[in-house]
């Protein structure tokens, strides 16, 4: 049965991108590099001339010094040939390093099997239950422009369109992300220095699930592994670990 790697484009592979899509059934943290002008090389898999799945390698933004293979996907009904696939793919895509999630199970398989030196990089987390949180003489705003100014000097993002103030004065930041796979929203967030260790974190966290989820959106966040802070503050608004962004050298 003659086995055939093709370049491809975002066209070809669209109706089983979208099948990846529901097998995942989570927040895909690299769906929006295949829309970036010149950030993927797509990859068809064939076998007898039919479609039996895809690689996509990042080469664009981080990944233009080192590419990265960081989807793989192949129908249900070719899966017992997905090593030959996949060797087919490594041997034809130029890819130095293979980054994946750990639910994403197909592409992590693969990325034991073929990688080395693996490590995890984030901590991904998705919505569990509500809170209730409310520290005392602490809100919860929409920015404005006129905020910019003290956004600056507690170096928190002007580009964020939430705010937490505590007793009137800016103490945090965030906003939810939407460049992700529908419907989910990445939430994130940052305290200034000042105000830390008081709760306000865990608040604004919880409170930028309640606007994600009333924009229709579901709520997801990530944090750096060695960030015991942010876990912490994730956790407490609701979050629960729900897998890691790995990464391998080939």
């Amino acid at each position: 049965m003659p086995l055939i790697v093709r370049p491809s484009d975002l066209t070809a592979i669209a109706p089983m991108r979208e099948r990846y899509r529901a097998e995942m059934n989570c927040q895909i943290i690299h769906d929006s590099i295949h829309v970036r002008a010149g950030w993927t090389r797509e990859f068809i898999l064939e076998i007898d001339d039919d479609a039996a799945g895809y690689g996509s390698v990042a080469v664009g933004g981080p990944w233009r010094e080192k590419h990265a293979l960081y989807e793989f996907f192949v129908e249900r009904e070719h899966r017992s040939r997905v090593f030959d696939l996949f060797e087919a793919l490594l041997a034809e895509c130029g890819a130095k390093a293979i980054e994946t999630q750990s639910n994403d199970r197909l592409l992590t398989v693969m990325l034991h099997t073929f990688a080395r030196d693996v490590r995890a990089e984030s901590i991904l987390f998705e919505d569990a239950f509500e809170t209730a949180l409310h520290p005392a003489g602490v809100e919860f705003r929409a920015a404005t422009a006129a905020d910019i100014e003290a956004l600056t000097e507690r170096d928190l993002s002007e580009e964020a369109g939430w705010l937490v103030t505590m007793n009137g004065e800016i103490a945090g930041a965030g906003d939810v992300l939407w460049h992700y796979n529908p419907p989910y929203g990445d939430v994130y967030m940052a305290i200034a220095e000042p105000f830390r260790g008081r709760g306000l974190g865990a608040y604004l966290v919880q409170e930028l699930k309640r606007v994600c989820r009333e924009r229709g959106g579901v709520p997801a966040a990530r944090c750096n592994v060695a960030n015991h802070a942010s876990r912490k503050t994730l956790q407490k608004a609701g979050f629960v670990p729900c897998g890691n962004l790995l990464a391998g050298d080939l």
